[in-house]
C-alpha cells in the first residue's frame, strides 16, 4: 500500500501530482547555498534541521525519514569542506541527527491521524448513505434536489435527515432535524424516517402520520434510555408534507417546531405555516399534535425546506443568513432559479459565502415541486451533492 492509496492524500499537488517533496528540497539547497556564501564568521549549516521538520509537516513517513539522512549527510559534506577551525562540530551534528529522528515520528503520527480522519469520514458518509436512500431524480410526479453540508470537519455525524415516499394517498415528504450529533442522532433519524416510509405509504390521514412519527419518537427515547444511553431528552424537528392528487394547487404542512418552508416562484418567495408544533419526542407537554395546514401552492412553486444550519449560518459580525431575502433577489434576477437544483445550488453557496465556510451546525437544503411545474426544462436535473 502506498502513502497515497489510502491513509493520507498529498498537501500539494501541481496538475494532479505531488510536490510535497519540493519544499524541503529548495530549503536543503537553500541552506547549503548560504552557508558557503556568508563566510567563516557566520556558520547556518546546522539550520539544515529544519529540512526534515518542514518534511514531516508535508510528506509521508518515508520521505521525511530520506530527508533525515540527507541532512545528516549533507551536514557531514558540508561542514568537512571547512577548515578545522570554522567547523560547526559534533554538537550540531547531534542536532542535526536528532531533529530528523524527531521529524519522522512526528510524521508517522501526523500520518496515523490522517488515516483515523479518512476512516471516520468513510464510515460517516457510508452512515448518512444508508439513512439518507437516494432518490431518482424524478420521483413519484416530484422534481427534487437536495444537498447535507457537515458543520464536523472529523467526520462527526449529525441527524439532518429527508425522503420521499410515495403511496396509494398521495407522495409525502419529511425533512427533519435530530437534536445532538454523532451516530445516537443517526439512530433516531433512521428510526424516524423508517416509520415514515410506512406509515407515509399505509395512512390516509396525514395527521395518522404525524402521530405515528411522535409514537415512535417515544419508542427509540425510551429504548436508548433502556440501554443505559444520555438519549432520554433527545427530540427532533420536522417537516411533513403531502402532496394530494385530489387538489393538485395545494399542500397539506404539519410542522415539529421547524423551520417554516418557503414556496418560492416566479412571483415571488412567501412563507408557509411555521413551527406551530412542538418538536418531535415533546408532545406531551402540548394539547395535542401540531394541525394540518391545507395551504396553496402554485403549480411553478418550488417548495424549499432547510435545517436551522441554514438560518442560523453566521457572517464575522454575528448576523443569520437572510435566506428568504437572498432567495427573492435570486429569483427576481433569474426566475429559472426556481428549479430544484438550481435553487438548492443558490443556497447552497449563498450559506457558504455569507459564513466563508464555517458552518456551525449540520445544514441540509431540500427542494421539491410537482413535476413539469417549470416554465422551462433544464438540463441539469436530479439530486444535487455536496
Amino acid at each position: 500500500m502506498t502513502e497515497t492509496e489510502y491513509g493520507r492524500r498529498p498537501l500539494l499537488r501541481v496538475r494532479g501530482r505531488s510536490v510535497a517533496w519540493l519544499p524541503p528540497l529548495l530549503l536543503l539547497a537553500g541552506v547549503v547555498l548560504l552557508d558557503f556564501g556568508t563566510g567563516e564568521r557566520f556558520r547556518i549549516i546546522s539550520w539544515i534541521v529544519l529540512v526534515p521538520g518542514i518534511a514531516a509537516a508535508v510528506c509521508g513517513v518515508w520521505t521525511t525519514a530520506a530527508y533525515g539522512m540527507v541532512s545528516v549527510v549533507t551536514y557531514v559534506v558540508v561542514d568537512g569542506a571547512w577548515p578545522d577551525q570554522y567547523r560547526a562540530g559534533l554538537g550540531d551534528f547531534l542536532l542535526v541527527a536528532l531533529g530528523g529522528a524527531l521529524a519522522t515520528l512526528a510524521a508517522a503520527v501526523r500520518v496515523r491521524q490522517e488515516r483515523h480522519v479518512l476512516r471516520m469520514r468513510d464510515i460517516a458518509e457510508t452512515t448518512r448513505r444508508t439513512v439518507l436512500r437516494p432518490l431518482p431524480p424524478r420521483w413519484a410526479g416530484l422534481e427534487h434536489a437536495g444537498v447535507y453540508l457537515a458543520a464536523d470537519v472529523e467526520a462527526r455525524v449529525g441527524g439532518d435527515f429527508y425522503d420521499i415516499q410515495p403511496g396509494p394517498h398521495g407522495t409525502r415528504v419529511l425533512v427533519g432535524d435530530v437534536q445532538g450529533k454523532g451516530l445516537g442522532a443517526v439512530e433516531t433519524a433512521a428510526a424516524l424516517l423508517g416509520t415514515f416510509r410506512e406509515a407515509g405509504y399505509h395512512e390516509k390521514d396525514l395527521s395518522v402520520v404525524a402521530e405515528r412519527l411522535e409514537i415512535r419518537m417515544h419508542r427509540h427515547r425510551f429504548h436508548s434510555t433502556a440501554l443505559g444511553r444520555d438519549d432520554g431528552d433527545r427530540f427532533a424537528t420536522a417537516v411533513l408534507v403531502a402532496f394530494p392528487e385530489d387538489a393538485p394547487d395545494t399542500v397539506d404542512v404539519v410542522n415539529f417546531g421547524h423551520e417554516p418552508p418557503l414556496a418560492v416562484g416566479p412571483r415571488g418567495v412567501r412563507e408557509l405555516p411555521g413551527g406551530d408544533g412542538l418538536p418531535l419526542g415533546l408532545g406531551e407537554l402540548a394539547d395535542g399534535l401540531p394541525p394540518v395546514h391545507r395551504v396553496p401552492l402554485a403549480a411553478d412553486e418550488t417548495l424549499l425546506l432547510v435545517t436551522d444550519g441554514v438560518t442560523e449560518a453566521r457572517d464575522r459580525p454575528g448576523a443569520f443568513y437572510p435566506l428568504a431575502g437572498d432567495v427573492a433577489r435570486a429569483v427576481r434576477a433569474d426566475p429559472r432559479r426556481t428549479e430544484p437544483r438550481r435553487l438548492v445550488r443558490r443556497v447552497r453557496d449563498g450559506v457558504l459565502r455569507h459564513s466563508r465556510g464555517r458552518l456551525d451546525d449540520d445544514t441540509t437544503i431540500f427542494a421539491v415541486r410537482r413535476e413539469g411545474g417549470g416554465a422551462g426544462e433544464d438540463p441539469e436535473r436530479g439530486r444535487l451533492r455536496s
